[in-house]
């Protein structure tokens, strides 16, 4: 099954349905399906999501697409994408990956 970690502070959020998405660069490639999140801090704490859709674009386009131009102006994004991808620019392709509400 596909896989990706995700940091402990943002479990809550996924696991009640609050944060559908994430956004990743150059990481594995994500299809359509179910995939596995596995807590960074803590390979044991796995949960299941079902993986809607995978769309690719520039990281400056991301805050736009997903309704959140306030919230992510784009220093405040980068800045943020930056703790994971020390060496990612607003241009760079980035994958947001939509999925739903864990799988029980």
């Amino acid at each position: 099954m596909q896989s990706l970690k995700i940091v402990s502070r943002l479990i809550p959020d996924v696991r009640s349905g609050k944060k559908q998405h994430t956004i990743r660069w150059r990481e594995e490639k994500i299809i359509p399906g179910p995939m596995q999140y596995v807590n960074a801090d803590d390979d044991t704490d796995t949960f299941v999501v079902q993986v809607t859709k995978v769309k690719t674009m520039k990281l400056f386009t991301v805050a736009c697409y997903l309704g959140k131009l306030e919230e992510w102006p784009d220093d405040v994004l980068l800045r943020g994408m930056r703790e994971h991808y020390p060496d990612i620019r607003l241009d760079s392709e980035v994958a947001v990956i939509h999925h739903l509400v864990p799988l029980t």
